[in-house]
């Protein structure tokens, strides 16, 4: 999986660049600023003279002593668990909690729902802080079992005890399928599970494991709906520079890299203004009645085009809706909706669709756990377009890892 901009929100520094994610593509305002940018990183480069003095290297290695070249033993460690150890950092609760559409539509939820908390055993599953615990708790919980698998748990220990709650909140670290409660059942379990893709990198399973097995017969889960969304986009200067790019690469032909580049969704920020067609509900989970069997499905689409135009990519977003409320709550990350972490996932095609106004491109999309590594998800496309300027059907795979 790429990510290609980092424009989120402006809680980002724009002062400098360092906190770009690998393969970012920053982008200027005009040429004039691209230049300019140029021309002051040509002239502020980082090879000084010290880069050039034998005899400063030998005083710079004589004060490093040897390197320590030595590794930790090998271990028994998954994929699964390394997605746990990227969770004991901060900066990933950072940019989570920075995400005013998802935090403040969780602190909204439950303090304009105090009804639903007030007295009740709460049960937050992927904790990280304890954001949403100490929601709950200044909602009335009678009591909040926050379960973090990460070292971030003590952090939310230390948390929990600096804001006074820790005779209301119980941070209990280690893994939902592994762990028991102090208590047989809770009235409510909270998390916020979804991933990129709504279902990449995702904890839904570990939710539904808590629901089947501590939440009492008339408990709330929230969320409770979650639906994934998929529409198209023009784009053609961003495939020109991410896919277009392997058949020139300073005079060599290294486009047998494409068809790895054509596989790897993309997370970004999509600009409303490219979207081309109507978006199609592929997908509705009920958080409450799924099995973890349902998270993997194949979904039929028709995306009809409202103006004349090319197509270049597919785009899948997700809502996510809190329906035990006073009124129904909750979010969308699709490009008409406030920016938000998740951002959308671009799936580029082998093809430049032609599209014109009314014309129909019609598939499927097939989307499966993978099965080295649940957390990873395996898509298949199938569209096809018979229009009066384009006729094609293409079979596409992708791999969001």
């Amino acid at each position: 999986m790429g990510r290609r901009k980092n424009n989120n929100n402006s809680n980002q520094s724009s002062a400098g660049f360092s906190h770009l994610p690998q393969g970012s593509k920053i982008r200027f305002a005009d040429k004039e600023d691209e230049d300019e940018a140029l021309k002051d990183a040509s002239g502020s480069s980082n090879h000084d003279e010290s880069m050039c003095d034998p005899e400063l290297d030998k005083a710079v290695d004589d004060s490093m002593g040897e390197p320590d070249v030595s590794f930790i033993a090998a271990d028994d460690k998954t994929s699964a668990d390394y997605y746990f150890d990227s969770y004991s950092h901060f900066g990933i609760h950072e940019e989570m909690l920075k995400d005013v559409v998802r935090t403040k539509t969780y602190q909204n939820v439950i303090y304009q729902n105090q009804f639903l908390f007030k007295d009740k055993i709460v049960l937050d599953v992927g904790a990280g802080t304890g954001i949403l615990s100490l929601f709950c708790a200044k909602a009335g919980a009678q009591h909040v079992y926050a379960v973090e698998c990460s070292d971030m748990a003590d952090m939310a220990k230390e948390i929990v005890e600096a804001n006074g709650f820790s005779n209301v909140i119980t941070v209990l670290k280690g893994k939902i399928e592994e762990l028991e409660l102090p208590v047989p059942k809770v009235d409510i379990i909270i998390s916020e599970w979804m991933g990129y893709f709504l279902l990449f990198e995702n904890m839904l399973n570990t939710v539904l494991y808590a629901r089947d097995k501590w939440l009492v017969d008339d408990g709330v889960l929230l969320p409770d709906k979650a639906s994934l969304y998929l529409t198209a986009i023009e784009d053609a200067e961003y495939k020109e520079d991410k896919i277009e790019f392997w058949n020139n690469v300073y005079g060599f032909d290294m486009s047998c890299i494409k068809k790895q580049a054509m596989m790897e969704p993309l997370v970004d920020t999509v600009d409303q203004n490219q979207i081309v067609t109507n978006s199609q509900l592929l997908k509705t989970m009920d958080i409450s009645k799924m099995t973890p069997g349902d998270a993997s499905f194949t979904a039929p689409f028709k995306l009809v085009a409202e103006r004349d135009d090319f197509i270049h990519a597919l785009v899948a977003y997700f809502d996510v809706s809190f329906t035990k409320c006073h009124k129904l709550m909750g979010f969308s990350t699709g490009p008409r909706s406030r920016s938000t972490h998740w951002k959308q996932t671009v799936l580029y095609l082998e093809d430049v669709l032609t599209v014109c106004q009314g014309e129909s491109i019609v598939g499927s999309m097939t989307v499966a756990q993978n099965k080295k590594n649940p957390r990873d998800i395996d898509i298949m496309l199938k569209y096809s377009l018979n229009g009066r300027r384009c006729t094609v059907s293409r079979v596409q795979y992708y791999k969001m890892r």
